[in-house]
């Protein structure tokens, strides 16, 4: 998602013929003023306006996709923390977007910058004059300054969002606040500048089409790093090695989020392509869908051979795992290579969680499974089925991974030290909605059962 700055536009052609054509004779011809009017009345501002229009589109089917993880994170975990996790998500999209627009957008695509790290600064308040030129017409891009804000802010706050799943359940609310709008301002754009702000993993051939690694793979070690930190929900794991699931309340919220995710990755993966060109958002659109139903597909399979029953939240990240396997490379290969990334995927994210479960990181709703480790399996898969370079796959996916874990490690540890990171027993046991906010989200329904 590297921004395209074109050096001229179709509006500019007539007049660079003309000043050509005045200067072979000797004479001084004055060129015409080009200005967003004189643009839009040009053949070029048809595709121009349709790509702004589609990358729009995809901005709100993104947004959608922070509807999903609510709903699935709700789902997978108690009832006695529902208001929490709907509270953290609501939090996250109005932070990430405010932050990215303070910092975050232009310390990821800084121009011309070391490579590794730019300082961020305010997104302008305004165009004027030659800038709206420049910024609103296909000078800039197939889209103008404001839809590649918008679009970029919906995708940087997912990160967090990632996190919030993992931690769920016995985090303090002010601590993950703290050290969520730390890792969205900060650390999420530097890793993604160095390939999609043409840093020097974009420089040495890395590709990262839609985000497995620079949005999941980030998102999922960051998560990993703050689980170990926070520790495992009380009664999750007993003497003598045996786990005691700690089951979501609602399977209905939680297949309802999968479905709201898969229908958002079409606008994360299809504006991803940065322009309506038919041929490229409509292969992006079967890439997607294909290897998430193979996700799916093998992941029931799999966990039914495994675990001995048909496991419904297995299926459902399942999904999840082929939509964040194909991201990275949903441009580049065909829809039977997309099923094979979909598919492997699926059988990952079964043994992923299990393992997890097995040396007792406690991730309630299988983030760090999905997101982080399937995340990684998709870039690689980027130098195996779509022509990238397998060692730059290999360096860029451990790189950004380390870097989500290490800084998120340092983050919540610098929180726990000032403010403390964990829920106290009695509240974690209360549940965080009484105890942090004060209010039940099924009040009616837990009353009359305890009556």
């Amino acid at each position: 998602m590297i921004n395209k700055r074109k050096l001229a536009t179709w509006a500019l052609l007539p007049a660079l013929m003309v000043l050509m054509a005045g200067s072979a004779f000797g004479q001084e011809l004055a060129v015409p003023e080009v200005t967003y009017e004189t643009y839009m009345g040009t053949a070029a501002s048809a595709f121009f306006t349709v790509s702004n229009l589609w990358l729009l589109i995809a901005a709100g089917l993104v947004f959608i996709m922070h509807l999903g993880f609510a709903t699935l994170e709700s789902g997978l975990t108690q009832s006695k923390n529902t208001v929490n996790i709907l509270f953290k998500n609501v939090f996250i999209i109005c932070m990430g977007v405010l932050t990215y627009a303070v910092w975050g957008f232009n310390s990821m695509y800084p121009g011309d910058f070391n490579g590794f790290f730019a300082m961020g600064s305010p997104i302008p308040n305004s165009f004027s004059g030659a800038d709206v030129v420049a910024n609103m017409t296909g000078e800039y891009a197939d889209y103008t300054y404001w839809t590649d804000f918008i679009f970029q802010a919906m995708f940087a706050a997912t990160a967090a969002t990632i996190v919030s799943g993992a931690v769920a359940e016995r985090i303090k609310l002010g601590s993950f606040m703290i050290g969520a709008t730390l890792l969205v301002t900060i650390c999420y754009p530097i890793t993604g500048s160095w390939q999609w702000g043409g840093g020097w993993l974009a420089e040495n051939g890395f590709y990262d089409f839609a985000g497995s690694s620079l949005v999941h793979a980030f998102g999922g070690f960051a998560a990993l790093a703050a689980v170990i930190i926070l520790g495992a929900r009380k009664g999750k794991y007993l003497a003598g090695g045996k786990i005691r699931p700690i089951l979501g309340h609602s399977m209905p919220l939680a297949t309802i989020g999968v479905f709201l995710l898969f229908l958002g990755w079409f606008g994360f993966n299809g504006g991803s392509v940065l322009s309506a060109d038919p041929q490229l958002v409509s292969l992006v659109f079967v890439t997607t869908a294909i290897a998430a139903a193979a996700g799916g597909l093998v992941s029931i399979l799999v966990s039914w051979v495994v675990i001995k029953k048909p496991d419904l939240s297995m299926a459902l990240n399942g999904i999840l795992a082929g939509l964040v396997g194909i991201t990275a490379g949903a441009d580049s290969m065909g829809p039977w290579a997309a099923v094979a990334v979909g598919g492997i995927a699926g059988a990952i994210v079964v043994f992923a969680i299990l393992f997890f479960d097995k040396i007792k990181i406690d991730d309630p709703v299988g983030a760090i499974s999905v997101h982080g480790v399937c995340g990684m399996w998709g870039t690689i898969a980027v130098g195996i089925f779509g022509g990238a370079s397998l060692l730059w796959q290999i360096i860029g996916t451990v790189s950004i991974s380390i870097f989500a874990f290490v800084t998120s490690f340092i983050v919540f540890t610098v929180v726990k030290l000032i403010f403390g990171l964990r829920v106290s027993e009695e509240e974690e046991v209360e549940g965080l909605d009484i105890g942090e906010h004060g209010q039940e989200a099924y009040p009616d329904f837990q009353v009359a059962s305890k009556g």
